[in-house]
């Protein structure tokens, strides 16, 4: 393990020394800073060996380090074991940012390299003030690391398909006209948006340019009386052509994106979001802006919160959905606990059964992520998956877990569950029983409009934090319809960082709600909601706010120890189970309606 990527950074090393760039940096992104991205872009991951979704690889001639965030820790620690690659855990005590590690390595005269269409701007103009005035140069028109690959997949490119009006809600011109009013508002004359999701919402389209994730690679450009959406020539249909003119957008290539706003008559104010947009492209933006003696502004797109809050069609739609996608999850559940140990399973062959099971649901387009199979000790590691090469045979015993969603016409689902499917320890049932109180508490909560996901984050944490405990990942974000399984600008998480702007909570914003806890060797676990923002009573005090369950799946009873709970906790967990029998009875029909009624059963 590792041999093959040490051979790599080797070689990359080679033609850094040949390029004159003495550090260079292989984020985990596309040109539009996705989350998750096509096997095309995955170049950090061909690099270092490293699977997980997030991270940075930084190369000098002298060290290799990956930063990856708290989900990845343990499955980071195990696949760069012999890549001579060394790990940061990012957020951990003593542990630099990389631009803190920069700073201390890079000297005078020095040369940062990096692709510029990879790296977001927001984060190489931090690169640029940190190194302002010491002489150093910054490489970025170029994939160095390129040549190395020589069995790359194609660029991606699909076909686009079109949201229908009863799905959407609102047209395209519609959209376009909120997103003029939000211009105006911040006097801008133009809006540049390279985040996929917001585009394919403007536009009210969807594509498969990224696996679960329903985008198509393009860029769009707004002015007062224009739009210019830059997407590749094949993904075009006939349909999305008629589609396009009727709604006054004008096509032009994906290609054509930089000679345009290098060329193009720019008057007035230039709305773009540094950390949406490539370094690469800003910088065209910002040279074309002082060649006019226009002014930038930097803010996160106006699409990012219209979308964010959903709109009465897409909710009822969600609502629907969401029942029926824990229909099959608990039913798939009830079929894990009673035939563990009874018939040879696997995690892979059990999540292929349960993405089969909710390929059957009307309307299922595709999974929103692949499914997370995790059996005791790899559901330590939060984003565990099982592979050909990888994975645990499942018995009668210990904690199962599986964290896993869909794509349909009438919305994304997301929901986590872990189960016992034999005898536990009493630690794990300490665990679990704190981690289900964390979810109801945070769930049941009420709180004044204007809160922000960081003001509501230790309802989640308390249960565990009052045993020492923590998870290392955020405790909720957003959920897309029909696009991206998580989307900002909203999320639930107790630290401050500067680099994530809070955002307040709004009725219609939807949000997962999932503490876990993780031991490392031993077991992993998750119970994860999601949950619907709604208004509730009005006083002299101000807007109160409460959240919805949209997800209605089981909670483990057998895993349950009340000696562990507050008589209220209990009291939410009841109040829980009776709606999910509720709204779950007319899915089952007998000795499965029993089950439900015995595994919704009052403690």
């Amino acid at each position: 393990m590792g041999s093959v990527e040490k051979q790599r950074i080797a070689e990359l090393r080679g033609l850094l020394r040949e390029a004159g760039i003495d550090y260079y940096i292989v984020p985990t992104a596309d040109y539009h800073n996705s989350e998750y991205v096509n096997a095309y872009f995955k170049m950090r991951q061909f690099l270092s060996g490293f699977t997980g979704s997030a991270g940075t690889l930084v190369v000098s001639d002298k060290e290799a380090g990956l930063w990856t965030d708290g989900r990845y820790f343990v499955q980071a620690q195990s696949e760069l074991a012999g890549s001579g690659i060394t790990l940061y855990k990012m957020a951990e005590e003593n542990v630099p940012t990389i631009k803190e590690y920069l700073e201390k390595n890079v000297t005078e005269g020095q040369t940062i390299g990096f692709d510029g269409r990879v790296v977001d701007a927001s984060f190489g103009r931090e690169l640029e003030k940190a190194f302002e005035g010491k002489s150093v140069t910054f490489s970025y028109d170029r994939d160095i690391a390129a040549p190395l690959w020589q069995d790359r997949p194609a660029m991606p490119v699909s076909k686009v398909w079109l949201v229908s009006g009863e799905n959407c809600g609102m047209s395209v011109q519609e959209k376009l006209a909120k997103v003029r009013e939000k211009m105006d508002e911040e006097g801008a004359e133009h809006l540049l948006i390279a985040k996929l999701d917001d585009i394919m919402w403007l536009y009210n389209i969807r594509a498969n340019d990224v696996d679960c994730n329903p985008v198509a690679l393009s860029y769009t450009f707004v002015s007062k009386e224009s739009a210019v959406l830059f997407i590749q020539a094949d993904a075009l249909t006939r349909e999305a052509e008629q589609h396009f003119a009727q709604s006054g957008v004008t096509c032009e290539d994906y290609g054509a994106v930089a000679d345009f706003l290098e060329n193009c008559e720019i008057r007035g104010k230039v709305w773009c979001s540094s950390g949406d947009l490539s370094y690469m492209l800003y910088k065209r933006v910002q040279a074309r802006a002082q060649h006019r003696g226009t002014e930038l502004v930097d803010k996160k797109n106006p699409t990012e919160l219209l979308k964010a809050v959903k709109n009465p069609v897409e909710l009822a739609h969600i609502r629907e959905c969401y029942v029926k996608d824990s229909a099959v999850l608990t039913r798939f559940l009830f079929w894990m606990k009673e035939n563990a140990g009874k018939i040879p399973m696997d995690e892979l062959s059990v999540a292929a059964k349960l993405d089969g099971m909710r390929a059957e649901i009307p309307g299922f387009l595709d999974l929103s992520f692949p499914t997370i199979s995790a059996y005791q000790a790899n559901a330590a590691m939060a984003h565990y998956s099982a592979t050909q090469e990888h994975f645990s045979s499942i018995e009668a015993e210990g904690l199962y877990l599986v964290d896993s969603g869909g794509q349909y016409e009438g919305g994304t689902t997301d929901v986590t569950r872990t189960i016992a499917l034999g005898a536990i320890t009493d630690e794990m049932k300490l665990h679990f029983t704190k981690v289900a109180c964390a979810m109801l508490r945070l769930a049941d909560a009420k709180f004044l409009q204007g809160c922000t996901g960081r003001n509501l984050d230790i309802l989640a944490r308390g249960p565990l934090w009052e045993c020492g405990l923590d998870y290392k990942h955020g405790t909720g974000h957003g959920v897309g319809y029909i696009l991206n399984v998580h989307e900002g600008p909203h999320g639930l998480s107790w630290q401050y960082r500067p680099e994530r702007p809070e955002t307040k909570l709004e009725e219609g914003m939807i949000v997962s709600d999932e503490p876990g806890m993780y031991v490392q060797d031993s077991h992993g676990i998750r119970t994860e909601n999601i949950v619907e923002i709604v208004n509730e009573d009005k006083n002299e005090y101000g807007q109160f706010m409460g959240f919805r369950h949209l997800t209605y799946v089981p909670i483990d009873l057998d895993a349950i120890d009340t000696q562990y709970m507050e008589p209220s906790d209990i009291r939410k967990l009841n109040a829980y189970h009776e709606k999910v029998y509720e709204k779950l009875a007319p899915y089952f029909e007998g000795a499965e309606l029993e089950l439900l009624r015995k595994a919704t059963r009052a403690v």
